[in-house]
Order: C-alpha cells, then structure tokens, then sequence
C-alpha cells in the first residue's frame, strides 16, 4: 500500500518501518504516507501500541531539502500546513507511540520522533534540530514540541545553534527516555510495548489526552480536563474489572477487556 513505509504487527503492537534509502529523508509522498497511516492506525482497534523505527543505520535524517530549495514565501505558506500536518496525525495517534531511535534523528526526524509519547535511542543516535543552518527554522513543530518537551532555554540552545547531540547528552535533557546498545533497541522497544499494551486502552488514551491537552492550559483548567476524564471512566467495564482486581488479588493483575 505504502512506498515508504511499512506496518508490521506484533501482537498488538503495530510497528512502522520508516524505508527511504538511505537516510530516511522525509519527502512529501513519505510524510503524507506517514499522515495516511497514523490515521488508519488510530482506528485500529487491534493495535494497542505504535512504534516507529528507521532500521539500524538512520531513524529519519530530516525534510528532503531537495523539494524546498526554490520555495518562495508563498508556496512555503501553502506547502508548510502539509509539513505539520504529517506529526500532528502521529501526536493525535490515541495510543501510546514510541520512537525506536537509531543514527540521526534531525530537523523534520527529530519532529517525527517528538510527536511520539516516548523516545528510545542506541547509543550511537544523533539527535538535533539543524534547519538554522540551512537559512530558516524547524517547520514543522520542532520549536513548539521541543521547547514544551525539555524546556525554552534548552531548546533555544540546539535551535539556534543547530547543533547535533548525542544520546548521552539528550538523555541528560530529557529529549530521550532511555538509552541503549544498538543491537537491544527494537527488542527493548518491541518489549516495552507489549509492556504498555497489556494496559486497558481507553485508559491509556484518557490519560494521554489528560496530559497533552493539559499541558497546553493554565493549570485550574488542566485539573478541569483531568477531572472529566477520570470521572468519564467510571462506569466502564475495565474500571470494574481493574478495582475489584486490586482488591482481591493486588495490583497488576487485572485482565482488561
């Protein structure tokens, strides 16, 4: 269905395969394919978890610059809403999303993977947002979703100066979740997926939709969002099922429906 790109299940996880050689430079048809498949993925009552992977060498090394260069003001304003449009469908993935980092991660990769809920790097990753260099600024969320992600004065640093980090490094800013050997990160990926698709899935989504509406309100208004979804669960037959496990049997061992 795809040329790009590709959805391999798991289980219940559902695991893309990002494949343009040889970097996994985004161009449009690849970020609409993206768009495409985040959204069919949301409806998938089958896939619980999504993780998006690069293959071994390179996890996606930005927009393909190729398809900008002649670009004026106008047709950026009208091509720039396609750009975004590619991550928000990956952000608004109801599930738990999960970036499989290895290689480079820059410009409109590092957006892919900031789009995820989590972010798991090897030990080799580059990560950054380089678009300084190239005469403009991330377009496609990197200064939204970086600075909501490690903070302003840190994401001023690797916006303004372009410069790429290590998974080390971007571990210590909180860019990554964890780190680990080149060779463990789809297996220790795929297995914190499984981890999370045990979960009851209307849970889960309620409680990203909590945090990421939340975030972008002042905080009365955030415990106003959390407090109808907590209360919206109640009723339902895993909320049921997972409290009358904690009480007769303690806690994770609930099987939800």
């Amino acid at each position: 269905m795809y040329e790009h790109i590709s959805l391999e299940h798991h289980g219940s996880v559902g695991l893309v395969k990002l494949d343009r050689p040889k970097m996994n430079v985004l161009n449009r048809q690849m970020q609409e394919e993206i768009r495409e498949i985040s959204q069919s993925i949301s409806k998938n009552a089958d896939i619980r978890v999504v993780v998006f992977y690069g293959g071994e060498k390179s996890f996606a090394a930005g927009a393909d610059i190729k398809e900008m260069v002649d670009w004026d003001a106008k047709v950026a304003a009208k091509q720039t809403p396609g750009l975004q449009a590619c991550f928000t469908a990956v952000s608004e993935i109801p599930k738990p999303t999960i970036a499989a980092i290895s290689g480079y991660a820059l410009g409109g990769g590092l957006e892919l993977a900031l789009s995820c809920d989590l972010r798991i790097a090897s030990s080799d990753a580059q990560l950054g947002q380089p678009e300084i260099l190239l005469g403009v600024i991330p377009g496609a969320g990197g200064t939204q979703r970086l600075t909501r992600l490690i903070g302003a004065a840190r994401a001023k640093d690797l916006i303004f100066t372009g410069r790429f980090v290590s998974a080390t490094e971007a571990l210590g800013l909180g860019l990554v979740n964890q780190v680990v050997e080149p060779q463990e990160l789809l297996p220790r990926v795929l297995e914190l997926a499984v981890q999370l698709g045990i979960g009851c899935a209307s849970e889960l989504a309620a409680a990203k939709a909590a945090i990421d509406f939340g975030i972008e309100q002042p905080l009365s208004a955030g415990l106003v969002t959390e407090q109808k979804l907590f209360s919206g669960l109640f009723g339902g037959v895993d909320q049921g099922i997972g409290m009358k496990s904690f009480i007769e049997n303690g806690p994770g061992k609930a099987n939800f429906s």
